[in-house]
């Protein structure tokens, strides 16, 4: 009887555990599913405020068509294609913005300084929101990669986290953090 007991007692810690791991699986991925959602937003806003500049026609002709594009490309890209378009108007940002005799044109604009307030806003935080994704991504991984949670599915058909790579360096002249402050 007493190895009964024992067999029930253990039985019944090994759920408990089971249970446990799968609630923090469950919660990992729906911290994954937060983080992400908080960088779309995130991407979404840089877009629209780049394409906002793009089209306020206080750039040079050239730099104007070159930012909205890849404002529109970043807004309207399909999931699979998202990383690059993102990139890509990271690249497109740093490019116009080398210069800062752009900046002081849209500074110069009427609303301008609020502008470049909003665009420095947007690409300080795209880097921030993908790193808090990838930390979900790389602690959700973490526990899916022990065996007992393979061996027990319990992830259950949640898809496998993919962190979000892209080129997020931000222009040099938006950058607070190289101004020294």
């Amino acid at each position: 009887m007493s190895t009964f007991i024992w067999i029930a007692a253990a039985i019944i810690l090994i759920g408990i555990y089971l249970s446990w791991t799968a609630g923090r699986l469950d919660r990992l991925h729906a911290r994954i599913d937060a983080a992400r959602a908080a960088l779309d937003a995130q991407l979404l806003r840089r877009a629209s405020v780049a394409q906002e500049v793009g089209t306020s026609g206080v750039l040079d002709p050239a730099a104007s068509i070159v930012l909205y594009q890849a404002a529109h490309e970043a807004r309207q890209a399909e999931e699979d294609h998202r990383e690059v378009a993102e990139s890509e108007l990271s690249q497109a940002l740093r490019a116009i913005f080398a210069e800062e005799a752009q900046l002081e044109a849209v500074r110069e604009a009427p609303g301008g300084e609020q502008t470049i307030t909003e665009l420095t806003a947007a690409v300080r935080r795209v880097p921030m929101a993908r790193r808090f994704h990838n930390d979900a991504v790389r602690a959700a991984r973490a526990v899916r990669r022990h065996r007992v949670v393979r061996y027990f599915r319990l992830a259950g058909h949640a898809p496998f986290p993919l962190a979000f790579e892209m080129d997020d360096e931000p222009p040099a002249v938006l950058d607070d953090r190289s101004a020294g402050g």
